[in-house]
């Protein structure tokens, strides 16, 4: 018997901190999504220290893939501030979304991000009083109304506290996670 794989996903990571360096737990998500074959890592804030994006380029290089991952940290319950300006920017109306537009119909979104609080703060009983599904709502929307499937949001929470070897196992979890998704899983 004949079994052909699965069709192989292109999966594109944009990859937003402003301050990288500081950031053991992305830079360990960074090296996984790296070492993925299949994945393009894309460092927003090397390729538009001035933040000035190139909009048509950007499109075309979403366009170039079937999955796409924003990976960053969790700031103010939000994104850093490029990978905002670069949604209001690359996502325009008649592309993303709107009368005839299907650029990214069928496409699936994740959200990866890095929290520094406890899974215990994110919940209704705890220091935010909601989960983090809650603050992701906006992202959540925002893929709907571009017709993209959302994707159950990677979470890495400690992740200033994280030992090596906590952090070497979230990074494998994260190449696990990309790993099913290039394949077609992981939803």
């Amino acid at each position: 018997m004949n079994v052909s794989p699965l069709p192989q996903n292109r999966v594109l990571v944009l990859y937003a901190h402003p301050a990288p360096h500081k950031s053991r737990a992305n830079r360990a998500l960074v090296r996984a999504a790296e070492a993925a074959q299949g994945v393009t890592v894309h460092h927003l804030y090397e390729r538009y220290p001035d933040f000035i994006i190139d909009v048509k380029e950007e499109q075309r290089l979403v366009e170039a893939h079937d999955v796409i991952v924003m990976q960053h940290p969790f700031y103010w319950y939000s994104a850093p501030s490029l990978l905002k300006e670069w949604m209001d920017l690359v996502l325009e109306e008649g592309w993303a979304y709107g009368a005839g537009a299907t650029a990214l119909r069928g496409m699936r979104w994740l959200q990866a991000i890095t929290c520094g609080g406890s899974a215990s703060s994110y919940c209704a009983d705890g220091r935010h009083q909601c989960g983090v599904g809650d603050f992701l709502r906006p992202f959540e929307k925002s893929a709907a109304l571009c017709g993209m499937e959302w994707l159950e949001p990677f979470v890495v929470y400690d992740s200033g506290s994280l030992s090596d070897e906590q952090l070497a196992s979230e990074a494998a979890r994260y190449a696990t996670r990309l790993n099913q998704l290039l394949q077609g899983g992981a939803s």
